[in-house]
């Protein structure tokens, strides 16, 4: 059995304005901030003699590469992700960053916002424009009957309404 996996399908390059600071904050916090931390750390522990009985040593040599796998892919990512800051001229329309309240088959009244795959977040009820869900409801319109093809089976929901946010 081979090691070998397929890349994953590449994400939507779509991310809000506030996504896109989020992820700029977090590339210099680990640059700027948390790589000299523990670098010195590493640093510390080397000084300490022996490495391959120091667990400091160990643990933070494995706490660089983390840093450092992350450091290069946000950096890569964020060079191809274009900001979507503009609400959208027809508003009656689900388009990138819209709010939509939608009801299921079983009469469960749920609002969504429909995000980049770099942002998506359920506690705060954000998918992935690449999710299953807001591919079926990009470009409807409120009051549209809307099929889903989700993991678990075909699901029909009505949207209910569709608001967007500033920023």
């Amino acid at each position: 059995m081979s090691r070998y996996r397929p890349p994953a399908p590449a994400s939507s390059p779509y991310i809000t304005r506030a996504g896109y600071e989020r992820l700029s904050a977090e590339l210099q916090f680990l640059w700027k901030v948390k790589r000299p931390e523990v670098t010195r750390a590493v640093a510390e522990a080397a000084a300490q003699g022996d490495r391959s009985e120091n667990a400091e040593y160990t643990y933070g040599k494995k706490q660089l590469r983390e840093i450092d796998r992350r450091v290069r892919y946000l950096s890569k990512r964020l060079d191809v992700l274009t900001v979507v800051d503009r609400i959208p001229d027809d508003r009656t329309r689900v388009y990138f960053g819209a709010w939509v309240e939608y009801e299921t088959e079983a009469g469960e009244a749920r609002e969504v916002r429909i995000v980049g795959a770099d942002e998506f977040d359920p506690a705060q009820h954000w998918i992935s424009v690449d999710s299953p869900l807001a591919r079926a409801l990009l470009k409807r319109q409120d009051g549209d009957e809307v099929r889903v093809q989700l993991p678990e089976g075909e699901a029909t929901v009505w949207i209910v309404g569709i608001r967007y946010d500033a920023g």
